[in-house]
């Protein structure tokens, strides 16, 4: 691999990359339910180039919040491509979804108060709309110790087996307004396709018990992508259709599904350079221009994948080398570099797959973002400057 002469921190966006892994997706829905929406999540990556990208390859906005609401419609996504999930929706942002036809997911109790707006303003004017609902169900009890919160349990969406699901679907009903859609997102440690089989079963059952008529079933995201070792598309979506198909019929029932991850994350790289090397009493410690929390915000993540670029390999070994980044906080440590070759000033350190939840999740801490860049084949091309200080205190009120 050949490093490039761009100033060091940066993220590359592989094009390549990307129109692969969403052709794949596309693909493996088609053969298994032709009938789909893929909607791009924006809190895994909102680079306005990486929104626009999606937009620009019929994939909806994803938005769980007014801010990422608005973010899609200064790109130009029409409200009929958004799909509005979450609890950080604001009052105005929701009615005006609800009513230009968005596809809204009702997750709290004080949305479902807010339909009321549209039942005395509009419904007197034979307006008709429709919401969807998110399911809260226990995917503890059907795949254990798979769930990210375990025993505790989830807090999105309303309770299928207390009745508060029924309650809240009577009660958005009783106002005049259709509950045409489930959203059954589920986060988990696994990934794994008996995650998403549990939640084709639950919007089964829901459906059959509630006799509810449903346009569309949301099964969410949080799946693997661009790891050959992993499941793969099709074999979450034939399963997913296999179960579907004893309740729903493809040609009037969509399915959507919520990728992030699974299709920005393998597609982008973080460069950074070697910029000193400390040798201590116990450790070798090598500085770069990067930091951990650019990469890994969270600061949870155990290895990364990387390879290292040597300006030459006439150099010694060392036994451990720790790599490092740039802040001044001691946990700021990357990997720890076993029997290698020495690293040295000017050489680079480039990680794969950190498309996901980096470049909208790290902090503005010590240094501002880094440059971003695009490349498309042979060309390379900058779609975010490295911010500075006048970046840093826009909006600001210093006096």
């Amino acid at each position: 691999m050949t490093g490039l002469s761009i100033k060091t921190p940066y993220f590359l966006i592989d094009k390549t990359g990307l129109d692969s892994g969403l052709q794949k997706l596309k693909d493996a829905l088609q053969n298994a339910w032709p009938n789909y929406i893929i909607g791009y999540s924006y809190k895994t990556n909102s680079l306005p180039w990486v929104i626009n990208y999606f937009k620009k390859n019929n994939c909806y906005a994803e938005v769980v919040s007014d801010d990422e609401y608005e973010l899609a419609k200064s790109i130009g996504i029409d409200n009929k491509n958004v799909i509005y999930n979450g609890i950080a929706k604001s009052k105005k942002s929701f009615l005006e979804a609800v009513r230009n036809h968005a596809i809204v997911n009702i997750d709290s109790e004080y949305e479902i108060d807010w339909l009321d707006d549209l039942a005395y303003q509009d419904r007197v004017q034979g307006e008709k709309y429709e919401v969807g609902i998110r399911v809260n169900f226990d995917l503890e009890a059907y795949c254990p110790g798979q769930t990210q919160c375990g025993e505790d349990g989830e807090r999105f969406g309303f309770c299928y087996e207390n009745g508060e699901l029924q309650r809240a679907i009577d009660k958005i009903e009783n106002k005049g307004i259709h509950v045409t859609g489930l959203h059954l997102h589920k986060s988990s440690k696994t990934r794994m396709p008996d995650i998403y089989e549990s939640i084709a079963k639950v919007a089964v059952e829901i459906t059959g018990k509630y006799d509810l008529s449903l346009s569309y079933i949301d099964i969410g995201g949080g799946f693997f992508g661009g790891l050959e070792t992993k499941p793969q598309f099709p074999e979450y979506f034939n399963m997913v259709a296999g179960i579907l198909a004893e309740q729903f019929d493809s040609d009037n029932t969509v399915l959507i599904v919520e990728p992030g991850m699974a299709l920005i994350g393998s597609a982008v790289d973080y460069i950074t350079s070697v910029v000193d090397v400390k040798k201590t009493m116990r450790n070798t410690f090598v500085i770069t221009d990067g930091s951990r929390t650019q990469i890994d915000p969270l600061m949870t993540k155990s290895e990364y994948f990387y390879d290292l670029i040597m300006q030459n390999e006439n150099r010694k070994n060392n036994t451990r080398q720790i790599v490092s980044g740039f802040t001044c906080m001691e946990h700021d440590r990357l990997f720890e570099l076993n029997d290698g070759l020495e690293l040295q000033p000017g050489d680079q350190i480039v990680y794969h797959k950190v498309g996901a939840y980096t470049m909208c999740l790290a902090p503005l801490f010590i240094k501002w973002y880094p440059d971003v860049y695009v490349k498309d084949g042979a060309l390379i091309n900058k779609v975010r400057n490295r911010w500075t200080d006048s970046n840093y205190k826009s909006g600001s009120i210093a006096e």
